[in-house]
């Protein structure tokens, strides 16, 4: 089973894009649980997400305190949010930051598994002239954990935004940009 824990601020979609990676996981055949930890959350306010995927039934149900990986929607967390609390030794850790992975690892007091960086907010503003960067994220995840091939994911994302964008489809191409520059921009390891 892999275990991942999102952190974000409210309005990034760090939710969506758990639930979204969870839908993804779904239609491989794999057992998966995505799910936000609700507080006073509110737009800005640290969120935290999470999923579970697995080959067999998961029986587990509560936050995952022990994650393989981490997903850091917002570098800004980093020194408020104690964002490798728990994190395995063989785990990973990927942060959306124009930061270099040098830069990062000082941040994190210490941590010195791997750790990935990329600039989804570049990425999402070059895109979509907004700053979405779950997106990005979501493909640099799937990335690193080899959930899914790249291209079984394009496709089940572009039939998720079709469903998802159906008022308007114009912005489809746009995120499934983003998607591909994810999965692609990755940097670290």
């Amino acid at each position: 089973m892999i275990e991942i824990r999102w952190h974000g601020r409210g309005g990034q979609g760090a939710k969506t894009a758990s639930l979204l990676l969870a839908d993804a996981a779904f239609n491989t055949g794999k057992y998966i649980q995505g799910f936000p930890e609700y507080g006073p959350e509110r737009m800005g306010a640290p969120i935290t997400a999470y999923n579970r995927i697995s080959e067999t039934e998961i029986r587990i149900h509560s936050n995952i305190y022990e994650p393989d990986f981490v997903v850091v929607v917002d570098d800004t967390l980093i020194g408020s949010v104690d964002v490798t609390k728990g994190l395995k030794k063989d785990g990973a850790i990927l942060v959306n930051t124009s930061k270099s992975v040098e830069e990062v690892k000082k941040l994190l007091d210490g941590y010195d598994g791997k750790l990935y960086v990329l600039d989804a907010s570049k990425i999402s503003m070059e895109c979509l002239k907004a700053n979405f960067p779950n997106t990005a994220m979501l493909a640099g995840i799937v990335r690193i954990t080899k959930i899914m091939e790249r291209d079984a994911l394009l496709k089940d994302m572009e039939d998720s935004f079709k469903h998802k964008f159906s008022r308007k489809p114009e912005v489809i191409p746009a995120n499934m940009e983003c998607l591909k520059r994810g999965f692609d921009e990755i940097i670290g390891g």
